[in-house]
């Protein structure tokens, strides 16, 4: 299977700079191509084990202690690497008009496979948009809403998760432009980016939810200022079936979970300050800290009642875009846990977390197509005694602090 999978990746590679301008099997009538991509390596160090994504480019926050038969805390260790799996391929596509609506198509790829598994290419963006002027609809695979056009600028390939959502999935999404305004909605579905529960991540829990998840925002911009705000409705089914004492029930089973978020952003030439703040629930599919837990159990049947975690997160993201680009982003987060009493069994990520803070201090030097840049970025997270009576609430009785630092080096075209 990987000798196929190396194949295919490698055939694609060979195709797909076919598809850009100069290559005349790829031009038609009314179409238009426009090839992009870049060449990244990155190279990274840890002070101490972290919940981490992609061998650790992917970047989250530092776990807690977790002591050994001498009291040693093995999660106090170093770690560090060198990657390139971030190298990137994409086409820009634009084509004929259907009626009034101007059409084009993204497609784009990367080597982030799963794992260390190189040979894998994977797609990022996947999508078609039909433009009016002041309306449009995306269909395909792009970046979640909350993510948002306001989202954190660093090198750090986590874009500011887990205080920011970070996703990219399946979606059909409607934009409407009005007067400064800027209304958007959206249904989302679920591939690489996944909710947890009782089988881990997987995509079963909203396709069996049958309810995709709808969002719905507007932003309104005038002179150097953006103000914005959405809502965010997730809704899946853990389990459609349990086991008890060896017998099988068909069980009904679902979690609604109610986000919120405001933002904002200013430009004033090559200054730039951004910020965000929401109330996230159940959204650990963003690369956020959430999930939800068992409020109650069936004896009977074994059918679960569940209630999701809310968690307060908010950031800051200045920079100045000059040849010198500094930079600084600080995030934080608090657990307000599930607001009802729990059995115990959780799904999610960083539920055990207290609080979260991070700092971000970057400094980049960018030329024509190339771009070298510095990190380095220190995450102080809170851990303490779980009260499921109280809904999962953590007391912050210790905290565990990583040094993060990062070297980038960027080629693109």
């Amino acid at each position: 299977m990987k000798r196929k999978s190396y194949r295919s990746g490698f055939l694609a590679l060979l195709l797909l700079p076919l598809l850009a301008p100069g290559s005349a099997g790829a031009q038609r009538p009314n179409f238009s191509y426009k090839f992009y991509g870049q060449v990244r390596g990155d190279l990274f160090y840890n002070s101490r084990a972290n919940q981490e994504n992609v061998d650790g480019l992917f970047y989250l926050f530092p776990k807690p202690h977790d002591y050994d038969a001498q009291g040693d805390d093995l999660n106090a260790k170093p770690n560090g690497s060198f990657y390139l799996l971030y190298t990137r391929l994409g086409l820009d596509i634009t084509g004929p008009n259907v009626g009034r609506a101007r059409t084009s198509a993204k497609i784009e790829t990367d080597f982030r496979g799963s794992g260390s598994d190189w040979a894998i290419l994977r797609i990022r963006h996947a999508y078609v948009n039909l433009d009016w002027g002041r309306s449009s609809v995306l269909v395909g695979q792009t970046w979640h809403p909350l993510f948002g056009d306001v989202h954190p600028s660093m090198l750090n390939l986590c874009t500011g998760a887990p205080f920011n959502p970070f996703n990219r999935s399946p979606q059909i999404r409607y934009r409407l432009l009005r007067d400064g305004f800027d209304f958007r909605a959206a249904a989302v579905w679920q591939l690489q980016y996944l909710s947890t529960g009782p089988n881990g991540k997987s995509e079963e829990y909203i396709k069996n939810g049958c309810v995709p998840e709808l969002y719905a925002g507007v932003e309104y911009g005038r002179g150097g200022w953006k103000w914005g705000v959405g809502i965010d409705f997730l809704s899946i089914a853990p389990r459609t079936r349990s086991e008890v004492e060896g017998q099988t029930f068909k069980v009904a089973e679902r979690v609604n979970a109610l986000s919120g978020e405001a933002h904002f952003e200013y430009v004033d030439g090559k200054l730039h300050v951004a910020g965000k703040t929401l109330l996230a629930n159940n959204l650990a599919h963003t690369s956020m800290l959430g999930g939800y837990g068992v409020t109650r159990v069936d004896p009977r049947t074994g059918e679960r009642d569940y209630a999701s975690y809310l968690f307060s997160t908010s950031w800051l993201n200045i920079y100045y875009d000059a040849k010198w680009r500094p930079g600084l982003f600080v995030g934080y987060l608090k657990n307000l846990g599930a607001g009802t009493a729990l059995t115990g069994e959780t799904y999610g990520v960083g539920l055990n977390v207290a609080q979260l803070f991070t700092t971000n201090l970057q400094l980049t030097y960018n030329l024509p197509h190339w771009r070298f840049g510095f990190e380095y970025s220190p995450s102080v997270a809170w851990y303490g005694a779980v009260d499921y009576a109280d809904g999962g609430r953590v007391s912050a009785d210790y905290h565990v602090t990583n040094h993060r630092v990062l070297g980038v080096m960027l080629y693109y075209f």
